[in-house]
């Protein structure tokens, strides 16, 4: 009987040690002559590892090796590397249960007179590891993991807190389980390629869209969040203007283990695409610059890496590390390239000379040479001729710079209810200035900065200040048209109407100079020394990424009650000018326009001045509390309840 026990021990059932019906496990047959209650019981105990064993081997069978049937029944589980790795890694736990039936068959030979708890004192320690490695097929299957998940159940699971024995087994599937990892990891990071036939691993192949919505950024922590593949798949264009091609990549959550934080799984995916967007820039041999992205520490990470897989007990620490030296060698030779050798700085300077209307006087004579021609719903001409007065306004300002000229162009979108559009429909018509727009080309690198969702902030920055500028220019046109009349003896009524531009010139002018010197130089110098202080080029992008957001907020554009009020304000200081400008006598119905403009200016300026003061009690800014001292310096809003309340005409 004996003989057939180890057979049965083996997970094969015989004539002693029959398989059930009912649960298919293998059990002692009852009522045997000379077998007490107590004997059977024993013998069903050991049973319950041939059990065990039994479904180990088929789960092995089933799921561990190259060719699995999909359409089985029975297969309940995707096919995979890490299910593969896991298989063998259980098949090698396995390995000391068959040594010790073999040293039991050999102690049966030897000794027939063996009882039976000898075989009992042996298999004793895998009766609680079995039950422990069977809890874990029953959670695998239930749970259906794949992949990277399957590390997660195991690091995870309760198995890793009990007995040392149980726990070194685990840790030892969990080991082969985890080589498959730092396989992927280092093909990823010194090559760029992901290998994933089976969609196992964090990081996955994506759409744009989808690779947008796993953006982390913190500020705490430069390697979260930092330059990814898809800002440098925009920037890996060729030259003479075609596309290449490239892949998309972004965190696939699912399959990230809970041990691995998502800071760490951002900096693996910002250094493997930086090096599998320069490996295929090199294979296009479009790239005058082909150095390898971690030149000569390709073959130091790579060690390192290795030294990592075969580490018994993996250490998320020192994982950290070595991740970190990558991310920092792959981040301190983009910022040679860009800032160094593309000179990112005079890039800086030119995009807040066009965007941020740094170059004043060009904007001023365009203003003036694109005046009528915008001033009306744009026509599809509209644009061309706009970018030819553009062009117009720079040679009259002796902009020389042909080759940086060349990159801007001037954007006038047709809109439903144009003229110029087909089909168009009813509703607010919008002129050439509402709608006119800054666009540039970014040549490779500096396109990796700067992506088109970039650009778009930029150029809603550009409308902005565009506006501000344009109704400056307007107001100072009026105050030249009325000294042309200055022998003229105004009446009561005139006086009244240019105190008011003077209200209206001194809001406008304080905010141009808020927003010029206050936000936006103030802001520009801050981004240029943090880009001189460093080396580290996430560190220059999110200090790119907090420079705009400052401006976006100093400037107001997403404070919604703000902005529209200021636009309303701008509108109506428009409206003002234009119609003095073409008024040469004031009759009851200018009159009456320029009353209902001074009320309306009445109350927005007084608005205006509320909300700031509302925001100043809400938030610590001093750029804030620099533009309210200059609207308020006098205490005029404060007191007056308003920009002229005493100014306006008497009924």
């Amino acid at each position: 009987m004996l003989h057939e026990l180890l057979i049965a021990l083996h997970g094969i059932p015989g004539s002693i040690f029959t398989k059930s019906d009912g649960d298919n496990k293998i059990r002692v047959v009852g009522g045997l002559p000379h077998l007490s209650p107590s004997e059977e019981a024993r013998l069903n105990r050991l049973c319950l590892l041939s059990s065990h064993f039994k479904r180990f081997e088929s789960f092995i069978k089933r799921h561990g090796g190259e060719c699995v049937q999909k359409d089985d029944e029975n297969v309940k589980l995707e096919d995979g590397l890490y299910l593969r790795s896991f298989c063998s890694g259980l098949d090698e736990a396995l390995s000391g249960y068959r040594k010790t039936l073999l040293v039991l068959e050999e102690d049966i030979l030897n000794d027939p007179t063996l009882t039976m708890g000898h075989i009992i004192c042996l298999t004793e320690p895998y009766q609680g590891l079995f039950v422990s490695l069977s809890g874990i097929l029953d959670k695998l299957e239930t749970g259906r993991y794949h992949g990277c998940q399957i590390l997660d159940m195991l690091q995870t699971g309760e198995w890793m807190y009990g007995q040392p024995d149980i726990q070194q087994t685990v840790q030892r599937i969990l080991f082969t389980c985890h080589r498959v990892m730092f396989d992927q990891l280092t093909t990823w990071l010194l090559n760029g390629l992901l290998l994933d036939e089976y969609g196992e691993f964090f990081l996955h192949k994506t759409n744009e869209a989808q690779a947008d919505q796993t953006n982390v950024d913190d500020e705490d922590d430069l390697g979260i969040g930092g330059i990814t593949g898809r800002q440098m798949k925009r920037a890996l264009k060729v030259i003479d203007g075609s596309d290449v091609a490239h892949d998309h990549f972004a965190i696939n959550a699912p399959m990230l283990p809970s041990y691995l934080p998502l800071r760490v799984a951002e900096k693996i995916l910002f250094a493997g695409e930086s090096v599998q967007m320069f490996e295929s820039k090199k294979q296009k041999s479009v790239a005058k610059y082909t150095d390898p992205v971690l030149g000569s520490n390709e073959e130091k990470f790579a060690k390192k890496l290795t030294e990592l897989k075969h580490q018994s007990v993996f250490s998320i620490h020192q994982f950290e590390i070595v991740v970190n030296e990558i991310r920092s060698c792959v981040a301190e030779h983009l910022w040679t390239l860009v800032v160094e050798e593309h000179k990112l700085v005079s890039e800086l300077i030119i995009l807040k000379d066009f965007y941020l209307l740094g170059r004043g006087e060009l904007f001023l004579a365009f203003i003036d040479q694109a005046q009528l021609l915008l001033q009306t719903p744009p026509n599809q001409s509209t644009e061309h001729y706009t970018n030819m007065a553009f062009k117009q306004a720079a040679h009259k300002v002796l902009f020389e710079d042909d080759d940086t000229l060349s990159r801007f162009h001037i954007t006038v979108p047709l809109k439903e209810g144009s003229p110029g559009k087909k089909g168009a429909l009813g509703g607010k018509v919008e002129t050439g200035w509402h709608l006119m727009g800054l666009s540039c080309t970014f040549h490779w690198p500096v396109h990796i900065i700067f992506t088109p969702s970039v650009a778009e902030r930029y150029n809603k920055l550009f409308k902005f200040l565009l506006a501000v500028k344009r109704v400056q220019l307007e107001l100072q046109q009026c105050w030249i048209h009325h000294m042309d009349r200055k022998n003229h003896v105004p009446s009561i009524e005139e006086t009244t109407i240019w105190q008011l531009r003077s209200h209206m010139a001194f809001l406008i002018d304080s905010i141009q100079y808020y927003l010029q010197v206050d936000v936006l130089d103030t802001q520009f110098s801050l981004l240029l020394s943090k880009i001189q202080s460093t080396r580290d080029f996430e560190a220059v992008r999110v200090a790119h990424d907090q420079f705009l957001t400052s401006l976006l907020v100093q400037c107001f554009l997403l404070t919604k009650p703000v902005h529209h009020c200021l636009m309303e304000l701008l509108d109506l200081c428009h409206s003002f000018a234009i119609l003095l400008l073409q008024t040469k006598s004031f009759e009851a119905r200018q009159r009456a326009q320029v009353d209902s403009q001074a009320q309306g200016f009445n109350h927005l300026s007084s608005l205006l001045f509320k909300i700031l003061s509302g925001a100043k009690g809400t938030q610590s800014n001093p750029h804030l509390s620099q533009l309210l001292l200059r609207l308020d310096f006098n205490k005029f809003y404060s007191l007056a309840e308003g920009a002229i309340a005493r100014l306006l005409p008497k009924k």
